[in-house]
C-alpha cells in the first residue's frame, strides 16, 4: 500500500485474500478501497445476498464498490437487479455500483444510459475494442473504468510466430492499459511480491510514448491473429 496499491477486489471465493484484507480493513479502513464482486446475480435476491455476504466476510460496514460479475453469463441486468444495486448504494452499504461485462456494445450503451459508477471490462493490446465500443460513450469520466486481462491471459507475454522483436512484459501490459485517459484502474494478479515490485517499477516509467504505443499495438495485433 505504501506504493499506491490500495484497491483490492474481493469475492466470497477469494479465500487467500480474505484474512489479510479483513485485517487491512480493520486497521486502515479509510486507506483501503474494497471492490466486492458477486459471482451470481440473476435476481435481486442474489445481488443483495452477495453484498451482505461480502460485508460479513470482511467484517466491514460498507463496500467502496460492489459489482455484478460477468453480466450476461453469471448475472442479468434487469429492472429488479438495477433497483437492488441502486438501493444498496442509497442504503450506504455500498458507496458505488457497477458490473463486469464482456459485451462491448452493450457496455457502451450502459455507459451512456445507466446509473452505474464503474464498468469492469477487458482491455489490452490484443483486445483494444473498448476504444471504439465503450470509451466514446463515457460522459464526464462516468462510469469509471476498471480494465482487466492486461496480459490477455499471458498471451501477450509470449512472442507470436514470426515476431522478431521483444515480447511485452507484464509491466508493459499495465502501462498500455493505464496510458488510456479513459482507464482509471488496472487489475493485477501477481503471484509473488517480486512480481508486484516489477509491475510497479514499470508503472513508474509513466504513460507510453508514441513509439512504445506503436510497437505494443502491432504486437497485440500479431498476438490476436
Amino acid at each position: 500500500m505504501d506504493r499506491g496499491v490500495n484497491v483490492f477486489l474481493s469475492t466470497w471465493r477469494g479465500k487467500g485474500l480474505k484474512n489479510p484484507l479483513r485485517e487491512a480493513v480493520r486497521s486502515r479502513r479509510e486507506d483501503v478501497i474494497v471492490i466486492g464482486i458477486t459471482t451470481l446475480g440473476w435476481t435481486a435476491g442474489n445481488v443483495r445476498r452477495g453484498a451482505e455476504r461480502l460485508l460479513r466476510d470482511l467484517d466491514t460496514d460498507y463496500l467502496d464498490v460492489f459489482l455484478m460479475g460477468w453480466v450476461g453469463v453469471a448475472a442479468a441486468w434487469t429492472e429488479s437487479t438495477e433497483r437492488e444495486l441502486v438501493a444498496l448504494r442509497e442504503s450506504g452499504k455500498v458507496r458505488a455500483i457497477g458490473m463486469s461485462i464482456h459485451d462491448r456494445p452493450r457496455a457502451g450503451k450502459l455507459a451512456a444510459e445507466s446509473p452505474l459508477d464503474l464498468l469492469m471490462i477487458r482491455y489490452n493490446a490484443a483486445h483494444p475494442g473498448a476504444e471504439k465500443d465503450i470509451f466514446p460513450h463515457l460522459k464526464d469520466q462516468k462510469p469509471n473504468i476498471l480494465a482487466y486481462t492486461a496480459t490477455a491471459w499471458r498471451k501477450l507475454l509470449k512472442k507470436p510466430k514470426g515476431w522478431t522483436g521483444s515480447a511485452m512484459t507484464a509491466g508493459d501490459c499495465y502501462r498500455f492499459q493505464l496510458s488510456s485517459p479513459h482507464v482509471d484502474l488496472a487489475l493485477t494478479g501477481p503471484k509473488t511480491r517480486a512480481e508486484v515490485e516489477a509491475n510497479l517499477d514499470a508503472l513508474d516509467k509513466g504513460p507510453l510514448d508514441a513509439d512504445e504505443a506503436k510497437w505494443m499495438r502491432e504486437f497485440g495485433r500479431q498476438v490476436h491473429g
